[in-house]
């Protein structure tokens, strides 16, 4: 069982206590994957931002990809939300937001950096209000991820709606205006955060984030170097750190 804490998400409610009903499992079956795919489905479909398909299942390459990894989020034993991780590194380039952000990202790339993709973030829309620490809970996976990897830079590619909770939470920044993403209706806008930079001050207002290193290498460890922690050096800022999103046309 893998623990994770709930919050009410205030920046002045600093508690936090360990919600042993929680755990975080990795899809590696296919029935497992697509259990996690009828969610997305379900989440998408509810929301209106895919349309109807007779296999009632929403997946894409990057599921496959060795450098994705898809967790389902549970409590009590039961699927409640689901989260896709995707490194993108000199070696491995690719990712989801790559494919529409390139731009941006593949000088980034270019650089040496490594960026960790969180995508596909969805919620079980019959059970989510149930559980309002949710997004926190699941999120919280990709900042373990930033960490094992050593990662420089965390990414978001969120609808505009969704942006507050990212900067307000995570100190992300808007990268760039809405664009259209392969297979759903709605545009996202991508977002980026200095990880080694700000880390610290996120793990000051949410403690919970924090993580020990056997906790990231059950959920991570696939016969890749594992680092035990990323440094925080006196780098110049990236270009993400002084970004703002550009005005809609």
């Amino acid at each position: 069982m893998v623990s994770a804490v709930r919050s009410t998400g205030r920046p002045s409610e600093r508690v936090s206590y360990p919600l042993e009903s929680v755990d975080y499992k990795l899809a590696e079956t296919q029935a497992d994957k697509e259990q996690l795919y009828r969610l997305r489905y379900r989440a998408y479909l509810r929301e209106g931002t895919i349309d109807p398909n007779a296999g009632q299942m929403t997946f894409d390459k990057y599921d496959e990809m060795p450098n994705s990894w898809n967790f389902g989020v549970y409590r009590d034993g039961v699927l409640m939300s689901s989260l896709r991780i995707t490194v993108s590194s000199p070696e491995m380039p690719d990712c989801p937001s790559r494919g529409v952000f390139s731009d941006l990202l593949e000088p980034e790339i270019a650089k040496g950096r490594v960026l960790i993709d969180p995508t596909r973030f969805v919620a079980d829309p019959d059970r989510e209000a149930r559980c309002p620490e949710l997004p926190y809970i699941t999120l919280r996976l990709a900042y373990m991820a930033c960490e094992y990897f050593a990662a420089d830079i965390g990414l978001a590619s969120v609808r505009a709606e969704h942006q507050a909770f990212y900067r307000r939470v995570f100190l992300h920044k808007p990268i760039s205006e809405p664009r259209s993403y392969p297979g759903l209706i709605k545009p996202i806008c991508l977002m980026a955060v200095d990880y080694p930079a700000m880390r610290e001050r996120v793990y000051e207002r949410y403690p919970y984030f924090r993580s020990s290193f056997f906790e990231r290498r059950k959920l991570f460890e696939r016969g890749q170097r594992p680092v035990e922690a990323a440094p925080v050096l006196n780098l110049p800022q990236f270009p993400f750190a002084q970004a703002t999103i550009a005005p809609r046309s």
